[in-house]
């Protein structure tokens, strides 16, 4: 059952079983002149916390029977001349629902589970820190964390700002309009907090000042949902105490309603999976209370846009279209060029301090060294024991390999446990982790940036990490089970699952330079993540619009509305081709890659990596450590098949001392990025289960 609902006003809102049956175990069987359908949730295996919005459609008013016994759930008539039907108090389990108009019937099998979770995530991680108070919620203890739902109401003032309003029928002074549809109505706000999946999760709609009920949409919401994640990549262990942000003006003044929770912030929760069942979850329970939705948009930046394109891929349905800015393909890909750069720096600053500045740009392939180093400041922790631990992780609880050896490891790869596995040897999760075999500053040396000695040197000298994440002389080796895990369930994103259904318009935030030069959102990134797409088959589907920080807002606008304006062509279209096809031929043909000028001026230009043109002369995009080490654009791989070293491939003369020094660093031969690895397949397909 959905938890029980408190009304309540806070100022701190801002601050923070089948038997008898012959059915399937789960999906539709029937006879003509009837039919039913989950609406809420369309995996029907999948549902949870008791309640199930259907649609049936039937000649006569149908009746509803649960597990063989007659239901007072009643059907509500709608436009099209179908019915629906909120079922609630289904226990956790598998259960028959039967809908009847005279003699024609139709089944629906499904599987509900416990709204604390999990649903198809798997085993859950403990401990588990509640922090249900930083929202206004009760406490709330492990391991489920669940506290009550509280419903608060905020209006937005003529000035822009947010304020909580007790009393939901006033209209204060200064309250402004947000235009629906074309229609001036109150701004005012209503927010939902609770507990989904051990998650605290937050929706927030236009209030028309009736309570919401799934039969008859709310006027002031314009049928469309915006799903937002947050940012970052860390360990987990607790719930959080932010979301993606749904008290967002860009889309409220629309009408759109927002929904997001704390395990859909990947620093707090950097498994895309998880993240993809509290999505699940949230927005299953947003329609049992407002009804069904036109479409979902998903939206947010940098690991919020790898959790966009994880879950449209691993995951498809849940968002229809996906706005991910200063995107990354994935956290396991992205884990190479960072680790990369802890190594970098800890060489450059010893044994390597003879490189010149543009030498050590060269090597690491930014546009500015100093991406690298930001790398190294801020994310490189996630690969250690400890070092990343959020702060309400008490020390007591975390691991040392003497005195704690079974406690909280706060690497990020934690999170992945269910799906790489556990090594029995070091109690760490297996590691996906290697550097065996690249050359770094290969590209350097080509190009004759570096010497042979500075290229034999560096990369003897580069290292790698230990289990712990702690940096060692010795290369890192990824587990053999673990990179064939990572490859069969699109932990590497392979953009050749879900995403060939999905709307996609990437923005590019120009981080590189542009006084910038140190940030770790570097814009090559989206061109990985479109080299993959192709590879699978299709970017007709995916738009790339670059901009500069100063117009990172028009840019929200303008793909706000042309998501909105592609998602319409698609639900408009009655056609019975693929969703694929739809998505690639009903994107509107002003809908492309392009770029804004510093007056907001959009350039329409197709976009390429190391491409030519205005965009590319307004936004020039660099590379990374992987790439100038001869991984193809794609950076398809976590761990390269080797061949020999063999010194006739290089355009220099090394040595004997430069070459016994390279034979030394490269034992088992170089990277040969034109054969897969043993591991690399393709993925096992979309959906995956880990148990409940």
């Amino acid at each position: 059952m959905r938890r029980s609902t408190v009304l309540v006003v806070a100022a701190g809102i801002l601050a923070a079983a089948m038997a008898g049956s012959s059915l399937p175990a789960y999906g539709t069987a029937g006879g003509p002149g009837i039919s039913i359908e989950p609406v809420s949730n369309t995996h029907p295996d999948l549902i949870s916390g008791g309640d199930l919005l259907v649609r049936i459609r039937s000649a006569g008013t149908p009746g509803l029977r649960v597990d063989g016994q007659p239901s007072a759930v009643q059907a509500r008539p709608q436009p099209d001349g179908s019915w629906l039907a909120l079922v609630t108090g289904l226990a956790p389990g598998r259960h028959r629902i039967t809908a009847t108009a005279g003699r024609a019937s139709a089944q629906l099998g499904v599987a509900n589970h416990s709204i604390d979770g999990p649903v198809f995530s798997g085993p859950r991680q403990e401990p588990f820190i509640c922090q249900t108070q930083a929202f206004g919620l009760a406490p709330a203890s492990p391991p489920s964390c669940a506290a009550p739902t509280q419903v608060s109401y905020l209006y937005r003032d003529t000035a822009g700002g947010f304020h909580p309003l007790a009393d939901r029928t006033a209209r204060p002074a200064d309250l402004a309009t947000a235009s629906v549809n074309g229609r001036a109505v109150p701004y005012i706000v209503r927010l939902e907090q609770g507990t989904i999946d051990r998650a605290v999760y937050q929706i927030a709609v236009l209030d028309d000042g009736a309570d919401p009920v799934p039969w008859q949409p709310d006027t002031s919401w314009n049928r469309r949902l915006v799903y937002t994640f947050g940012g970052g990549c860390n360990a987990g262990f607790h719930q959080g105490t932010g979301t993606g942000g749904v008290v967002q003006d860009l889309f409220l003044s629309q009408g759109f309603a927002v929904a997001s929770a704390t395990l859909n912030v990947l620093d707090t929760n950097c498994s895309t999976i998880i993240s993809a069942e509290a999505a699940m979850m949230v927005k299953e329970h947003f329609i049992e209370v407002y009804g069904p939705v036109a479409h979902t948009i998903g939206w947010g930046g940098s690991g919020g846009a790898i959790q966009q394109y994880d879950i449209a891929d691993a995951y498809p349905g849940i968002l229809d279209g996906i706005i991910p800015s200063i995107s990354f393909p994935d956290p396991a890909t992205t884990l190479g060029p960072v680790s990369d750069c802890r190594l970098l720096d800890r060489y450059f600053g010893a044994a390597g301090s003879g490189f010149s500045a543009e030498q050590r740009r060269a090597v690491a392939g930014f546009l500015a060294y100093d991406s690298c180093t930001s790398w190294d400041a801020t994310f490189a922790s996630r690969v250690t024991a400890t070092d990343s631990c959020d702060s309400s992780i008490p020390p007591a609880l975390r691991w040392d390999p003497v005195t704690n050896p079974t406690g909280v490891k706060c690497s990020a790869a934690e999170q992945y446990v269910n799906q790489l596995g556990r090594d029995p040897d070091t109690g760490f999760t297996r590691s996906m982790l290697d550097n065996v075999g690249v050359q770094y500053g290969l590209n350097a040396l080509l190009d004759g940036q570096i010497s042979a000695q500075q290229f034999a040197d560096l990369n003897a000298g580069i290292g790698g990490y230990d289990f712990a994440g702690r940096p060692v002389p010795q290369r890192s080796e990824a587990d053999p089970h673990a990179l064939a895990a990572a490859y069969r369930d699109d932990i590497v994103n392979s953009g050749g699952q879900g995403l060939a259904e999905t709307a996609v318009i990437d923005q590019r935030d120009d981080l590189d330079l542009a006084g910038f030069g140190n940030d770790i959102h570097t814009s090559e990134w989206s061109y990985v993540m479109r080299a993959r797409m192709t590879a699978a088959g299709t970017v007709a589907n995916q738009v790339i619009i670059a901009n500069g920080i100063a117009t990172a807002g028009v840019a929200s606008v303008y793909e706000l509305a042309a998501m909105e304006r592609w998602l319409n062509a698609i639900d408009a279209d009655h056609s019975n081709r693929p969703r694929s096809a739809k998505v690639a031929s009903d994107r509107p043909a002003d809908v492309t890659d392009g770029c804004l000028q510093p007056d907001g001026t959009l350039v329409h230009e197709t976009l390429r990596y190391g491409g030519t043109g205005t965009c590319a002369s307004l936004f020039p995009v660099g590379s990374n450590t992987r790439l100038v080490a001869g991984e193809p654009l794609a950076m398809p791989v976590l761990k390269c098949a080797l061949r020999a070293l063999d010194f006739a491939d290089y355009p220099v003369a090394f040595t004997p001392a430069q070459q016994a020094e390279l034979r030394a660093a490269f034992p088992t031969g170089v990277c040969d990025y034109s054969r897969r690895q043993a591991q690399q397949k393709q993925p096992a397909g979309a959906w995956l289960s880990y148990g409940d």
